[in-house]
């Protein structure tokens, strides 16, 4: 990692379909080497599947309170104090808290084993933004282990 200078930000394109950066967001973290493509068919797909078992309701609302549902608001990270390491918790940015949570949903619909992905995903969608399921687990066990070492927060710096 470059010591220089903080890498910009470059601004993200919105969605053809859905004129949302959230759902850009989300293609990227679907797509697996470079193809684009297929991360559109599985998103989209499983955004279909969202409105058909939810009539009525907007699938880009339901990812939205998905990814908000499921954001980290506190994490640790490892730091170094004389010899001994220390798991200290801090304050997620708003950014890292979305990405995050997209993995989150991402990885844990992919590991769901014998369904295909847009089916994986949009039930993996549907059980966060009902507040339960893998993501918001892993969101809990986040919590909790900032919680435990809250005695270490003295050496944030």
């Amino acid at each position: 990692m470059s010591r220089r200078r903080q890498a910009s930000k470059r601004p993200l394109a919105e969605d053809p379909k859905y004129r949302s950066t959230l759902v850009t967001r989300l293609v990227n973290t679907v797509m697996c080497s470079g193809k684009k493509n297929t991360a559109e068919r599985i998103v989209y797909g499983a955004f279909n599947q969202l409105s058909e078992t939810n009539a009525g309701a907007n699938p880009l609302d339901i990812l939205q309170r998905a990814v908000d549902n499921a954001k980290p608001r506190l994490e640790v990270k490892a730091r170094r104090v004389g010899g001994a390491t220390y798991q200290i918790p801090l304050e997620v940015t708003s950014d890292r808290q979305a990405s995050l949570a997209l993995r989150w949903l991402v990885d844990f619909a992919d590991s769901r084993k014998g369904i295909p992905m847009m089916k994986a995903l949009a039930a993996e969608i549907m059980e966060a933004y009902q507040g339960q399921g893998n993501a918001i687990r892993k969101r809990d066990e986040v919590h909790k282990m900032a919680q435990a070492n809250k005695a270490f927060a003295h050496f944030r710096w």
